[in-house]
């Protein structure tokens, strides 16, 4: 700016203002010249300005102060996720070892999400030809996903367990020299879908240890004092849960996050390969007039619940029944289910006594997210949260979403 001023000053040192009186208010980041000897002065709490001598003339420069700064956000100041999780470790929310485990998760996150995009292209879609514990089928992407996921939690030196949907028992991590943390996840929900390119995403939930929770692991002779310890460790109840999240991919890759203190949401800005924040604080809306469940399996449901169902497509005095979205990743479903209001349910039937979804790898989890951001998880009669495991790979029907839509089914279910 100086240098522009002077570009304009002539060697006769000419005045370039005629008289005080006509001088109008420079901006704070005006530059004005004057061959006067007098210091013209503009009152003002926010701005002051500074004269300089060059030769015979004066120059007037505004300089900005504090409180400028701060009305003044630049467009391109932006809230990174490793910006986020290092505030809330200066703030005393989180320590060190959590925060260096959530940045581990996110980058398995942005791993699995490139995995996702090029699956068609990697030869990544169709089944492994292996089935996972659960006796289902495994996608090659389920497989892949698991190892980046286990990857990258052991990298990170600080957790001391991790138990995954696709493994058969926890795993204790040898590389681990602080922290000690246990990370329960689902590599890739909604696998099924992959190959479709609909959404999927991962599901985790960190604990701390918990040498005194009791779980029935049975006579297994299989199983090593190591693996019978992890078993004792991982099952607690979601009560215990520190950190809570999922990363669901789709048009974008988004990360929401909970470290028990609401619930946020990250996206993926491919310009930086960080994921920014774009959400806080979400609130769930209190009611909402979507369901999402598979009403495939109607026929297969308890009297109770299909009244319930029967009801909700009634148009009643409003003349407006509710919504039926339903697209078959939890990730997915329960995503917009957070953003928009209603319900999501994947109840027991016939044929699975006590549905298919797992209590510690996604209802748990997904519980207390929503929770956090004002809404109820609940098995149909009980808090989700209050359920302690017996098993590793436990099912539990799953009924979540806005407060009073979970409360309406409970009062149909009792």
């Amino acid at each position: 700016m100086v240098a522009q001023a002077a570009a304009i000053i002539t060697s006769s040192s000419h005045l370039l203002f005629s008289t005080s009186r006509s001088l109008s208010r420079p901006s704070p980041s005006q530059l004005c010249v004057f061959d006067s000897k007098t210091l013209v002065s503009y009152p003002n709490s926010t701005n002051t300005y500074k004269k300089k001598r060059s030769g015979d003339g004066l120059k007037c420069m505004a300089v900005s102060t504090a409180s400028d700064a701060k009305t003044k956000k630049s467009t391109f100041e932006i809230q990174t996720l490793t910006g986020w999780l290092l505030k809330q470790e200066q703030a005393g929310v989180i320590d060190a070892e959590l925060t260096i485990v959530i940045s581990s998760i996110s980058m398995a996150c942005k791993q699995i999400a490139s995995l996702v995009q090029r699956a068609s292209i990697s030869n990544l879609t169709g089944v492994q030809g292996a089935v996972n514990i659960q006796g289902e089928d495994q996608k090659k992407l389920d497989v892949v996903s698991n190892e980046v996921f286990s990857s990258c939690l052991r990298s990170s030196g600080r957790t001391g367990i991790i138990a995954s949907e696709e493994e058969d028992v926890p795993v204790a991590v040898e590389e681990s020299y602080s922290g000690n943390y246990i990370v329960v996840f689902d590599p890739l929900d909604g696998s099924s879908n992959i190959d479709a390119a609909v959404s999927t995403g991962s599901i985790f939930g960190i604990y701390s240890p918990n040498d005194e929770c009791l779980a029935d692991i049975g006579d297994d002779s299989t199983l090593d004092q190591t693996e019978q310890r992890c078993i004792v460790n991982v099952c607690q109840p979601g009560n215990n849960l520190l950190v809570a999240g999922y990363c669901m991919y789709s048009s974008s890759v988004i990360f929401v996050l909970t470290i028990g203190k609401g619930v946020f949401s990250f996206s993926l800005d491919p310009m930086y390969g960080e994921f920014v924040l774009t959400q806080e604080n979400i609130q769930i809306p209190k009611a909402g007039k979507i369901y999402s469940f598979n009403e495939g399996n109607y026929q297969m449901w308890d009297d109770k619940l299909k009244k319930y169902i029967d009801d909700l497509k009634d148009p009643g005095p409003s003349g407006k029944p509710y919504s039926a979205r339903y697209i078959g990743s939890l990730v997915g479903d329960f995503h917009r289910t957070l953003l928009y209001g209603g319900i999501y349910g994947y109840p027991r039937d016939k044929k699975s006594k006590n549905g298919k979804l797992r209590l510690l790898y996604e209802c748990a989890p997904m519980s207390f997210i929503v929770e956090q951001a004002g809404g109820k998880g609940s098995d149909g009669h009980q808090r989700v949260l209050d359920i302690t495991p017996t098993e590793i790979h436990q099912r539990v029907p799953l009924y979540i979403g806005s407060v009073e839509e979970v409360e309406k089914l409970e009062k149909y279910l009792a």
